[in-house]
Parts: structure tokens; C-alpha cells; sequence
């Protein structure tokens, strides 16, 4: 007789869900996880006021659904207790092995930040302040963002090791975000835009698009309340007629393939939300423009069924030209393969098709975890799982020399969650680099030594600077000199030198390794000077120091010299004390504030910088109101709230000049008085203005005079007054002026 396990009833529904290869050991070890984390959680309420092992058990649900291995899952039901109870890491090491201890440890929360070079005098113990009455609400909140910033590179470090690990922290974050309207409005925002600025791009990176979806989704929801109602709202009020549709194009196309004898499953795919807005966001549109987009997905037994359908779906209705991706051939850099193209419908309306294979169906939905869903002859997909690893490993190199945890998750942001691009060497190699990167990132990721050499860069044989922006298919050639090592300037994000983590983090060892007293005496230079220039030289340098949580402002200067802290961190993180010294010091007569009724300088035309625009009196659009531009013939732009008649009414060979507008936004500015002096030369205040253009700098006032009598050339002398929002935007404008042709100094003015 066949031995049964008796399950309590708040775990039978995932013990139903489990992959069919678990056996019994595998069962009574989850039971066992499930007792463990119920009595450890025992009288825990969640926001919602539910029993936390609820919470548990969902994360749980979810691994499931990826078909993990059973010490994944016994770690999802045990994530939180270490963080949230009395039991230990030892504990689950005794009671569930090491694996599960690890995994479990790799998700939890810190409770104090970690000891650091700069001393521990302000570590904290027992997940408490050490000395609460002393600090501010400002100390104790910042202390919070760096504990959570610290618990994510722990994470990331973790998953550097073992991926499942962040399968966990997903999980996690997905039902987390699924309860979080029982959270506080506040709290809410925050959660939801670090989970789109970090958690969907994970899933993305990792291939799970089921969860990347789903995350993106519910974030824009909480960032974004009113631009989510009123997309959901206008797909709900097409709803019937759109699944209707559906139908018929799916049963259309099944027919299709019948009557071709291509065995293959045709399904609708589903709209998201958060796609619609991007799309609409990155072409221009307004909803109305892409709500007729339809999608359907052929899964088919192999991959020259996938060529052969794509055959027949062309030869049947007319293919867009521009809408045809081949991910088969040439997968994305996240392993995703699949066919895309885009044909003109019976009704005369395009429609998306994606095709592909079963295989490739799991692996786009479950991307890095498919390893264990997905067996292909009884065997697990052992090559294509190691080769994720390989690569996930490779994009994180960088990942122990970085001590900072800001600068570790700003690192895997550029490096890991941003797209790629495909550049190539002179020899043909190609070399895969974060999108954004420079010819000092391709230098560095071809050699260290290329790197620290490099002095100029060739695409397609012409000369670029060394910011330039790569993109796929460059073929990049590396001006290197014999001697010498990288500038420090290569260092200053405000030039946009280097981009990647990669990059930063070799660039800055080698200037470890010289002299320390030179690195002191170079970061002392470089923070005195800036400091200067920012008109803030009569600081105190200790005290600055002491605010960084250095011992001492001789081991701030190292710090600065040898590139572990950019003196642009450094007027980020002081900006908040010291910009009242700019309000209070600089006498300039300031403009009355701006009315909150609608002006054309209150908007912005994507892509047509200066173009005039024009309220239009038929809607008359008001701040906050979704609104759409429509390009006239000699009169500029006319701005429209999104549902207006005209616009909805609007013929569709007049749609093409409709353009995606936006209100500015509502930033607290402060004059400044800047200073700069440049051999004068023609089009240099139009160089200075497009410069502050582009970084969305107002200038209020300019005065220019010419020194004609000057020995060498014609010395402009040129104040300004600018309005900046902190001391870091100050800081990267100064340095960015200085960096144009023919300037000798930017510096802010005192007093006016």
C-alpha cells in the first residue's frame, strides 16, 4: 500500500501545482519548510491582514509554476524568516542542508550595514540605530536607503554565484507588488518605481518575460495612477469587440495553417499595459493611434515549420516591409528567439505575428528557469542554461571590486539591465557592449592595457571623439600610445567618458596602485578646485568629510584621487545642506513665479526642440491633461488634449502629423550667476546655449564684453545667470562648458 502524506490545508494547493518529477522526499521536505515558516511566522500579519505564511506560500506558487528544483521552493517558504523571526541561518542549515541555507541567506535583508574601511564608528547593531535620539528623521531615512541599496548588492552578489537566488527575490517582489495597494501611498511609489527601474529589467535580462510583463504592469500602475486608469478604461470599453475580433483572426489563421499541413497552436496575445503606454511613449502616439494593434502567437513543432509558416503568412495577406525581425537566426542578447513580422489584415488593419517553437515558447516565458521546465528528450537543457550563466557571469566581472553599494546597483543598471549593442574590432571579432558605451568602454573590454592607452578612436576609419555613443554594426578602431595611463577626467561622469562599470572599475585600480600621497594630493586638488568654482571654497573640508562618514578629509581626498567617490557624489549628496547658500548669497532680481494656467512654454515637442506651439482653443488642454501635438502647414505645432473631437475625428492621412508632446515638468529652480571667460571665436554663445539647452538649463539673463585690446586674441567675458535645481547640475555644467572649444574658465560668480 502506497504511503500517503498528510499536508495541512494552507500548502495542498501548491503541493497540487509541484512538476511531476518531485517524489516523496522531495514532498515531505516542502511540508516540512511549510511547518517550519508557519510556526516561525506564527501571529505575523501582512499589510492586508492576513496570516504571513500566506505571503510565503505564494512565493512559493510562483517558483512552482517555473518548475525549480524543491530546495528553491522549501527557500521560497523560508525567505523571510531569518529577516523576520527568531530562526537562524543555522537552523535551516540543520534542519534543510546548505543549499537551502545559502539561498535563503542570499535573500535576506540586512539589518545593519557592513563594516567599511572608513571605520565603524556609525555601524549600527541589532538592526537598530546604535544611537537613534542623536539622529535626524533626514539620517534615519538616508540610513534606510542605504541598508536597502546594500541588501540589493548582496543579492546581486549572490546571484553571481547561484542564480536562484534572484529567481527567489522575484518571486518575492511579484506577489509583493500584487498586495501593495494595502500599503501606504508613499511607500507605494517607491517600491513601484525601484521595481521598474530594477526588478522587471532583471526578469528582461534573465529571459522571464511572464514575470518582466507582469512587474512592468503593476509598477506603471503605482507611478503612473492616471495614465494606467485611462489606458485600462479604453481597453475595457473595446473589450468585447476586441476578443471578438481575436477570434476570427485566430480561427482564420488555424484554417490557414490546416489547409498548408503545418501542425501548429494559434493563440491571441495578451495586450500590457505598460507595452502600450511605452509605445505610445516612443512613437509619438496617442492611444488611438495604437489601440488597433493586434498580436497572435503560432507555436509550431520545429524550427523550418517556424520559416515555412512564415512563408505562407506572407504569400496569404501583405506583408509591412519595416515590421519583419528575424530573432531565429540572430536571437536578442537575453537568448529570446522567436519570428516577428507584421501583414495587413482582411479588414485591412496590421496584425502582429510572432512564431516559434514550443521550446522557444518556454524559454521566452521563463527565460534562465526553462532550464528546469523544459526538457527536450527526458534531458535538461544543460548547453543553453550554461551559456546564460556564462554570460550573466561575464556582464558581471566588475562585480568584487566595487565596494560601494550605490555605484555596485548604478553598475548593474548600465552594464547588466541596459540593451546591448554589437560593435566590431578591425580583425571582424564582434564585441558585445551595454548600449550607451564609448570608445573607452570597447578599448577596456578588448584589453586593460588598450584601455589605459587609449587616446583616440576611429569608426569606419574616421576620427570620433572619445564620447561618442557606439552603435551595432561600428566597427571601432583604438588610437593607443606606448606610455602613460588613463586621465582622470575619464572619471567625471559629466563628461560622459566612460559609461560602463567595466570600464570604472579598471580605470580606477590602476590609480590605486599609485602613490597614495600622489592620489591624496590629486583628490585634494580636484575637490578644492571644484569647490572653488562652485563658489563654496570657504567650507570646511573636515566637515564635508565627517558628512561622507570618512574618518578624515585626508582619507576623502584618496578616496577622490584614486576614483572610489566622483566629486559630483559629492555635491549629490551635500546639495541638500548647501543650496541654500545659493538662494541666500546670490542677489539677483528673480521673475515672478509662473502661472499654473496653460503656455506654449509649458510644453515640450518630442524631437523639435524650439518649434512654436499654440494652445488649441477647441479643447483647450490644462496642465495634467493627456495631450498629443498636431504638426500645422507654417504655424508650428497646435497642442490638443488627447480626446478631442478634432483629433479622434481626424482624417488618417492627417494622423502622420500628429506628435508626441508632454508638459514640462514643475522643478524648484535657483538663479546662479556663472562666469565664463574664452577666447572668443564664432558660434560660441550659441555652442554655450545649446549646451544648456540640452541639459535643460534656463538662462535668464547674459552679458557679454569682447576685450579687443588682448595680446593673443579677443578674450570674451561672459555672465550668465542660470536657473539650476543643486549644486551636482551646477557642477556638470561648469564642467561641460569648460570642455568646448576655446573656453579657459566656467566658474560660478558670488554675489552676483
Amino acid at each position: 500500500m502506497k504511503k500517503t502524506i498528510e499536508a495541512p490545508l494552507g500548502i495542498q494547493r501548491l503541493l497540487d501545482n509541484l512538476p511531476p518529477d518531485y517524489n516523496l522526499m522531495d514532498r515531505e521536505m516542502l511540508i516540512r519548510a511549510y511547518h517550519t515558516a508557519e510556526t516561525a511566522h506564527g501571529g505575523q500579519k501582512r499589510a492586508s491582514g492576513e496570516p504571513y505564511i500566506n505571503h510565503c506560500v505564494a512565493v512559493a506558487d510562483i517558483l512552482a509554476e517555473m518548475h525549480v528544483p524543491p530546495e528553491v521552493i522549501a527557500a521560497g517558504l523560508l525567505h523571510d524568516s531569518v529577516e523576520d523571526t527568531t530562526l537562524s541561518l543555522d537552523d535551516i542549515r540543520r534542519d534543510f542542508g546548505e543549499t537551502v541555507a545559502k539561498l535563503v541567506d542570499g535573500v535576506t535583508k540586512l539589518s545593519h550595514l557592513p563594516r567599511v574601511s572608513r571605520g565603524d564608528q556609525h555601524e549600527e547593531e541589532d538592526g537598530e540605530f546604535s544611537d537613534p535620539e542623536i539622529l535626524s528623521p533626514e539620517q534615519v531615512s538616508k540610513r534606510k536607503k542605504d541598508l536597502a541599496t546594500e541588501t540589493l548588492r548582496k543579492t546581486f552578489l549572490a546571484m553571481g554565484d547561484d542564480v536562484r537566488v534572484v529567481l527567489i527575490k522575484l518571486a518575492d517582489r511579484v506577489h509583493n507588488m500584487r498586495t501593495l495597494s494595502y500599503t501606504k501611498p508613499d511607500k507605494q511609489k517607491r517600491i513601484a518605481q525601484e521595481t521598474l527601474d530594477i526588478f522587471a529589467p532583471l526578469a528582461n535580462r534573465l529571459g522571464i518575460w511572464q514575470m518582466k510583463w507582469e512587474l512592468e504592469d503593476l509598477g506603471f500602475r503605482y507611478t503612473n495612477p492616471d495614465k494606467y486608469k485611462e489606458i485600462a478604461e479604453q481597453l475595457a470599453e473595446r473589450r468585447d469587440t476586441r476578443e471578438q475580433q481575436m477570434e476570427e483572426i485566430v480561427a482564420s489563421l488555424q484554417k490557414l495553417l490546416e489547409q498548408n499541413h503545418i501542425k501548429g497552436e494559434v493563440s491571441g496575445r495578451p495586450k500590457h499595459i505598460y507595452s502600450i503606454y511605452r509605445k505610445m511613449q516612443l512613437k509619438g502616439k496617442a492611444f488611438e493611434m495604437v489601440r488597433d494593434v493586434r498580436a497572435v502567437r503560432v507555436i509550431v513543432p520545429d524550427i523550418s515549420s517556424c520559416y515555412i509558416t512564415l512563408g505562407v503568412v506572407h504569400n496569404h495577406w501583405r506583408p509591412i516591409p519595416t515590421e519583419f525581425d528575424d530573432y531565429i537566426a540572430a536571437p536578442k542578447d537575453n537568448f529570446y528567439q522567436s519570428l516577428h513580422t507584421a501583414v495587413i489584415f482582411d479588414d485591412g488593419k496590421p496584425l502582429e505575428v510572432q512564431i516559434r517553437t514550443s521550446e522557444m515558447h518556454q524559454n521566452a516565458e521563463y527565460g534562465i528557469a526553462a532550464h528546469w521546465r523544459y526538457k527536450e528528450g527526458g534531458k535538461p537543457i544543460e548547453e543553453a542554461y550554461e551559456q546564460r550563466i556564462l554570460w550573466l557571469r561575464r556582464m558581471m566581472e566588475w562585480r568584487q571590486d566595487v565596494d560601494d553599494a550605490q555605484e555596485f546597483v548604478d553598475g548593474m543598471k548600465t552594464d547588466v539591465f541596459q540593451d546591448r549593442v554589437y560593435v566590431f574590432t578591425p580583425r571582424g571579432d564582434i564585441i558585445d557592449l551595454p548600449a550607451g558605451s564609448t570608445p573607452i568602454d570597447f578599448a577596456y573590454h578588448v584589453h586593460t592595457d588598450i584601455g589605459h592607452h587609449c587616446r583616440g578612436a576611429k569608426i569606419a576609419g574616421k576620427l570620433v571623439p572619445l564620447d561618442h555613443i557606439l552603435q551595432t554594426g561600428d566597427q571601432v578602431e583604438i588610437l593607443a600610445a606606448k606610455q602613460g595611463g588613463p586621465s582622470r577626467d575619464w572619471l567625471n561622469p559629466s563628461l560622459g567618458l566612460v559609461q560602463t562599470q567595466r570600464g570604472r572599475s579598471k580605470i580606477k585600480a590602476w590609480f590605486k596602485k599609485q602613490n597614495r600621497d600622489q592620489n591624496i594630493s590629486q583628490g585634494r586638488d580636484l575637490l578644492e578646485r571644484e569647490l572653488q568654482r562652485l563658489g563654496l571654497s570657504d567650507i570646511n573640508l573636515e566637515d564635508i568629510a565627517g558628512e561622507l562618514e570618512f574618518k578624515n578629509a585626508e582619507e576623502m581626498f584618496e578616496a577622490i584621487g584614486c576614483g572610489d567617490i566622483t566629486t559630483g557624489r559629492i555635491f549629490n549628496r551635500l546639495s541638500d545642506r548647501y543650496i541654500p547658500i545659493i538662494e541666500q548669497e546670490d542677489v539677483i532680481p528673480v521673475s515672478a513665479p509662473r502661472s499654473e494656467t496653460a503656455s506654449s512654454e509649458a510644453v515640450k515637442v518630442l524631437g523639435l526642440k524650439g518649434l512654436l506651439t499654440i494652445m488649441a482653443k477647441c479643447c483647450n488642454p490644462a496642465p495634467g491633461d493627456p495631450i498629443v501635438g498636431y504638426i500645422t502647414r507654417g504655424r508650428g505645432a497646435t497642442v490638443h488634449r488627447q480626446d478631442c473631437p478634432n483629433v479622434l475625428h481626424m482624417k488618417m492621412n492627417d494622423r502622420d502629423r500628429l506628435v508626441r508632446v508632454t508638459w514640462g515638468e514643475h522643478i524648484h529652480t535657483y538663479p546662479v550667476p556663472i562666469r565664463i571667460t574664452a577666447y572668443d571665436r564664432h558660434g560660441l554663445m550659441g555652442d554655450i546655449s545649446n549646451l544648456l539647452v540640452n541639459e535643460g538649463v534656463n538662462i535668464v539673463d547674459v552679458n557679454v564684453h569682447i576685450d579687443r585690446d588682448s595680446i593673443h586674441a579677443d578674450v570674451a567675458d561672459m555672465r550668465l545667470v542660470v536657473e539650476i535645481k543643486d549644486l551636482e547640475q551646477l557642477s556638470r555644467i561648469l564642467t561641460k562648458i569648460e570642455n568646448l572649444p576655446n573656453i579657459m574658465e566656467a566658474q560660478r560668480m558670488r554675489g552676483g
